[in-house]
């Protein structure tokens, strides 16, 4: 039997994600930063293609994107609600990590293998900041799938997207746990 490593596995069991308006200041700085971004890129990546990277969004920068909100809002018709729903997302935000998919060419890796790999560089980056005591939580909406937004604010090339937005601060309360899925109606073992 392989020697259990307790303390990560009860963390898995137990993770809870933050909602991103209970966050606050302080943000990690930058040395406080690095770890969790070296534990997101850890991810596996089929091929070592580092179909991801990452942007760093600090308070100057979340002010910015969210005096973008409105305007790419109207012309896609976005109901008041939505628009101010997204805007709060980065006006409210001290530090967010926008992780971007960023699939490179490749004859062996499918581009959906490099989607998947920037998927769970962003469940990385998450749980390490939750494991480093952290307040965390993975966030899209409609701005992160505007190419007008998403070129505009973050300037992205035309082949990548936004996987998530990584919100990291200090929480204010903890939530209490919501309901899990039901392991047997989601699993099939095969035997045979």
């Amino acid at each position: 039997m392989p020697a259990p490593n307790q303390a990560a596995l009860d963390f898995l069991l137990t993770r809870r994600s933050r909602s991103a308006k209970t966050l606050t200041g302080p943000v990690p700085d930058r040395d406080a930063l690095l770890p969790l971004l070296t534990a997101a890129a850890r991810t596996p990546d089929h091929g070592k293609l580092e179909p991801w990277r990452f942007i760093v969004l600090e308070k100057a920068a979340l002010t910015r994107l969210a005096a973008l909100v409105p305007q790419h809002g109207e012309k896609l018709g976005q109901p008041e609600d939505k628009i101010a729903k997204s805007q709060a997302q980065f006006a409210d935000a001290d530090l967010a990590v926008a992780v971007i998919s960023s699939p490179k060419p490749s004859e062996k890796i499918p581009e959906i293998e490099q989607v998947y790999s920037a998927g769970a560089v962003c469940l990385a980056l998450l749980n390490a900041a939750l494991a480093a005591g952290w307040g965390a939580n993975w966030l899209s909406g409609w701005p992160s799938h505007d190419r007008g937004f998403v070129s505009e604010g973050l300037g992205l090339f035309e082949n990548e997207t936004v996987a998530g937005f990584i919100h990291i601060g200090t929480e204010t309360s903890a939530p209490p746990d919501r309901p899990r899925p039901d392991l047997d109606a989601i699993t099939t073992w095969v035997s045979a």
